[in-house]
Parts: C-alpha cells; sequence; structure tokens
C-alpha cells in the first residue's frame, strides 16, 4: 500500500515536469523529496511492524496503538505528511503542480483531485486498519532508540524545509 502512494505522487511529478513552467518544476522538486523522505519513513516503519509481527497482513496487525504507542505516533505522522496535511512540505509541493495543472487545464483538476483524494485514503486506511481495533497479538518485542533515531531522522528534514522551503525553491 506505501509503494501505491509513490505511485500516486510520481504521477503528479510527471505530469507537472512535462508542463515545464517554473511553478510546476519547483512542485516537482519540492514533492521529490518531500516523498523520498515521507515514503522512506513509511517503509521503515512497515519493517518495524513486519520485524515484530512477522506478517505482511494488515488484519493480523491490528491493536498496535496499545502495544506500540510510541511507534503508533511515528505511524501517525508519517501518514499525516503522506496525505499532504498543513504545514507539510508535501502540501506545499502538491499545491504548485495542482496550480500550474490547472493553469495548463482546468481538466486536470479531476485527474489530479482523484490522485490527492487516493493517496490520502491509503494512508489513512494503513494507519487506521494496524493501530486501531481489537488487539491481535499481546506479546510484542518494544521498540528500540534506534528505531526512533531512525524516524526521527526522516522528520527532522521534513521540519526544516516546512519551516524554510526557499532551501529549495527557485528564486
Amino acid at each position: 500500500i506505501v509503494a501505491y502512494s509513490s505511485v500516486s505522487h510520481m504521477g503528479l511529478v510527471i505530469a507537472s515536469v512535462l508542463i515545464q513552467t517554473p511553478w510546476s518544476i519547483n512542485g516537482a522538486m519540492l514533492l521529490m523529496i518531500a516523498h523520498g523522505l515521507t515514503s522512506s519513513l513509511l517503509f521503515c516503519l512497515a519493517n518495524t511492524n513486519y520485524e515484530r509481527t512477522n506478517t505482511r497482513t494488515l488484519m493480523l496487525t491490528r491493536g498496535l496503538q496499545i502495544t506500540m504507542p510510541l511507534m503508533a505516533t511515528w505511524w501517525l505522522l508519517a501518514s499525516l505528511t503522506n496525505m499532504a496535511l498543513p504545514p507539510t512540505t508535501n502540501l506545499l509541493g502538491e499545491l504548485l503542480i495542482i496550480t500550474s495543472t490547472l493553469n495548463w487545464s482546468t481538466a486536470t483538476i479531476i485527474l489530479t483531485g482523484a490522485t490527492t483524494l487516493l493517496t490520502a485514503t491509503y494512508s489513512l486506511y494503513i494507519f487506521i486498519t494496524t493501530h486501531h481495533g481489537p488487539q491481535q497479538s499481546t506479546t510484542l518485542p518494544p521498540s528500540n532508540t534506534r528505531e526512533h533515531l531512525l524516524m526521527a531522522l526522516h522528520l527532522l528534514p521534513l521540519a526544516l524545509l516546512m519551516t524554510n522551503p526557499k532551501l529549495i525553491l527557485a528564486q
């Protein structure tokens, strides 16, 4: 499911690169960097879930919020970032891309709107399915500091870009 959101984001990037306006290029650059960090974070989180539950079936990993609350917080932050919630860098990238494609052709609003809605739906579905509901397994090994450091090192550059997107955007 994480890979499906990558396909959605890269579809937006390809559309904006083909338009070749300054806004679309800035949006593509911003979304590629933000997506790279967010997607990598989501894959790391999926791997930590797999290491503890030994399954990739979402229904068998329910109730992880109770057993691993800090990991659930990382999942929430990663999912919200992937859904382009304000003030994330993904939102700025998607807005620049959607605006430039809309200026190019008004018919693109349907496709870009559906793409962003689909990505948000994937992210919300994976978070709700794995962290809410009845707990399937009660004895899971706890998360360790190395894993939390890895998650923080994914989110710190995103936080830096949220506060100063001019680091990437062309003047």
